[in-house]
């Protein structure tokens, strides 16, 4: 029954994609924020990491993935985003297993935009001061195994942008699952080497500006008395998307009791509501599980011409990460990330970030 009701929402979820991803909407959404990964480690992959991507990362791509945390996890990632734009991004997490009960989860991501020269249209120039605008989003997730093979999660996500004279809060809510199966259920070495996900982001209410910083002066002409007016600001839509994704683990080297390296290939489809759709192939070689090596590449309409892009970013990612055991059992790890995502203009984006895993 549970395998008919997978089946079922594949189904729905390509039923969806007939009607997302219309170009004609580019640049019209809001809290676009939302679509950046802020981890260093799943980042190196982009979309492609949806369907195997596995504890509190998965808090970004597919929360189906937060079951198969350790029974505690803690991240810390610091991005340089769109390096010569002057953004940094730090992201903060946790995750804690509750037993048989499933994994709950707390992430925090701030955007840093450094200072920004107050302008006016007297004052072209500046001269007034400047600003600092804060971008803000603060996760509560909830994954469990429902099966050997089946998990899934649901993730409410607070979103904030403010600078000193106006604001925006909203909602938005994740969701996810992932399905393991084992292509070879004799061979202890191909258990849950084949993975499929589904996961749809960025779902919630529409949100719009407020504060001082829409309204405006202007004197009544009936009594001469200074009055305020409030602009009417349009309410805008969130992101939203839909994945769906695959992955194959191909065991390298294999002897009857263990394995050192391994070669995961992933493909995912991205199915946007406010931009063009994407097709994502990714590769990751893992060595003994301590040393893993990754990239991906994210294709859509018009990457390669600089004239149809609608995007800094080029497609190109690509990243390790090291896992070093803490004691003599290999249950606890201390995990150094690192990704490069390709951009034109700019610099490309930089992330670093490190992991605790206690088992």
């Amino acid at each position: 029954m549970i395998k008919r009701i997978y089946i079922t929402i594949i189904l729905a979820s390509f039923s969806l994609i007939t009607f997302a991803g219309n170009p004609d909407r580019i640049g019209q959404a809001g809290a676009t924020q939302l679509m950046i990964n802020p981890w260093a480690m799943s980042s190196g992959l982009g979309w492609a990491a949806q369907s195997q991507v596995r504890g509190l990362e998965a808090t970004f791509f597919n929360m189906g993935g937060l079951a198969h945390a350790k029974r505690t996890e803690l991240g810390f990632s610091n991005t340089n985003w769109l390096v010569g734009s002057g953004v940094q991004i730090n992201s903060f997490g946790f995750a804690q297993s509750l037993g048989g009960e499933g994994v709950l989860s707390l992430t925090v991501m701030t955007m840093d935009m450094g200072e920004i020269e107050v302008t006016t249209v007297e004052q072209p120039d500046g001269g007034l001061g400047t600003i600092s605008p804060q971008n803000t989003n603060i996760g509560i997730g909830y994954a469990k195994k429902f099966t050997k093979t089946i998990s899934g999660g649901v993730l409410v996500r607070v979103h904030s942008e403010a600078i000193p004279n106006a604001s925006v809060q909203g909602i938005a809510i994740d969701a996810g699952i992932q399905y393991a199966e084992s292509s070879n259920k004799d061979d202890k070495l191909k258990q849950n080497d084949i993975k499929f996900g589904i996961s749809m982001k960025n779902v919630g209410p529409d949100a719009s500006y407020s504060g001082d910083g829409v309204t405006f002066k202007a004197t009544n002409p009936d009594n001469n008395v200074q009055q305020s007016f409030l602009f009417r600001t349009a309410d805008f839509g969130l992101p939203t998307l839909i994945n769906i994704g695959a992955s194959y683990d191909f065991r390298l080297d294999a002897t009857k009791e263990t394995y050192d390296k391994r070669l995961t290939t992933a493909l995912n489809f991205t199915s946007n509501s406010y931009t063009r759709n994407q097709l994502t192939a990714g590769l990751e070689f893992g060595y003994k599980e301590i040393l893993m090596i990754r990239s991906g590449f994210a294709y859509e309409k018009g990457i390669f011409n600089a004239d149809e892009r609608t995007s800094a970013l080029t497609g190109l990612t690509a990243g390790f990460s090291l896992e070093l055991p803490m004691n003599k059992n290999n249950e606890n790890k201390f995990a150094v990330d690192y990704s490069y995502r390709a951009s034109n203009p700019f610099g490309g984006s930089h992330g670093i970030g490190v992991r605790i895993l206690i088992d």
